[in-house]
């Protein structure tokens, strides 16, 4: 049953829960490595999926799909969780939080872009608008404060971080086209995902799974749980109950600033003007390229 106020509430948690991840991120890897932080994170979310899989008795057929959703499921996975997460969390322990996670919402701007050659759309003067503003906003956030603050940027990591919105924007236009039920778009995707991760770790020279059950630990645990757990489940089911998804999604855009909040107490990092400046101009011209979307289509980018 449609409920808008309910749609409200579940989509303010949502934001506020995904606001809090970029300090944990952070705090995860002064211990841990991209790497141990994503499989931690990963296989905290898969039990999870399953438990809900469980109490919602659907464990019968999630196990009965046809091949080509396995194989869905197997390039899904490939993009999310396992390169997407792997670029991201290299890129937050190279670069401050406000940075990165800023950069990393050009997203839905690389989304459009994408769009031309994967799925035919045109390119008008307000999606080049977008992407000009956008763009303009990458470059006040890496100033880090002044002009003296493009040296203590890591270009490794900002390239990083701009990668890793190009790897979720395909990830989206994939999983467009996927019609199961989400959650069990979630569980496959992830099962494959940790079965990448664990691939990858035969060819790693560091000590992949030593680590300490920790403060650390801890934080992967909490980034496991919401960032890639509950919090997709909570939003999905505020897009279920709203009555208006574009107003309901318009809420995800709150998250970037939210975030600077838990990074300044959680974090201590100085908020530089130039990032809130940025983070405008990016937002701006989010909001510039989804005024050529049918009404509805906002919600479905986050």
């Amino acid at each position: 049953m449609k409920n808008q106020k309910t749609a409200i509430m579940l989509a303010l948690l949502a934001v506020l829960l995904w606001s809090s991840v970029a300090a944990s991120f952070k705090i995860a890897l002064r211990g841990l490595s991209p790497f141990q932080l994503i499989f931690i994170s990963a296989l905290v979310s898969q039990v999870f999926f399953f438990l809900v899989l469980v109490v919602r008795g659907k464990l019968r057929p999630l196990f009965s799909m046809q091949v080509n959703q396995f194989v869905q499921s197997a390039m899904q996975g490939f993009l999310n969780p396992f390169l997407y997460y792997l670029i991201l969390f290299e890129a937050y322990s190279l670069n401050p939080a406000q940075v990165t996670q800023a950069l990393n919402m050009v997203w839905p701007i690389t989304l459009a872009l994408l769009s031309v050659p994967l799925l035919g759309q045109k390119v008008s003067w307000r999606n080049l608008w977008a992407i000009l503003l956008s763009f303009a906003g990458v470059v006040f956030i890496s100033a880090q404060g002044s002009l003296d603050g493009f040296e203590k940027t890591n270009t490794t990591g900002a390239v990083l971080a701009l990668s890793s919105s190009i790897i979720w924007s395909l990830y989206w236009i994939l999983s467009t086209k996927d019609k199961r039920d989400k959650l069990f778009v979630l569980f496959w995707n992830f099962a494959f995902g940790l079965f990448y991760l664990l691939i990858y770790s035969l060819f790693c020279s560091e000590a992949v799974f030593d680590f300490q059950f920790d403060r650390y630990f801890g934080a992967a645990v909490y980034v496991g749980m919401f960032e890639l757990g509950i919090t997709y489940i909570v939003w999905i089911y505020a897009l279920h109950k709203s009555e208006n998804n574009a107003v309901t999604g318009n809420f995800i855009f709150l998250t970037p600033f939210l975030s600077l909040v838990f990074i300044y107490f959680i974090l201590n990092e100085t908020i530089y003007a130039t990032t809130f400046i940025g983070l405008s101009f990016i937002l701006l011209g989010i909001f510039i390229q989804q005024l050529n979307r049918k009404p509805g289509k906002l919600s479905s980018l986050s």
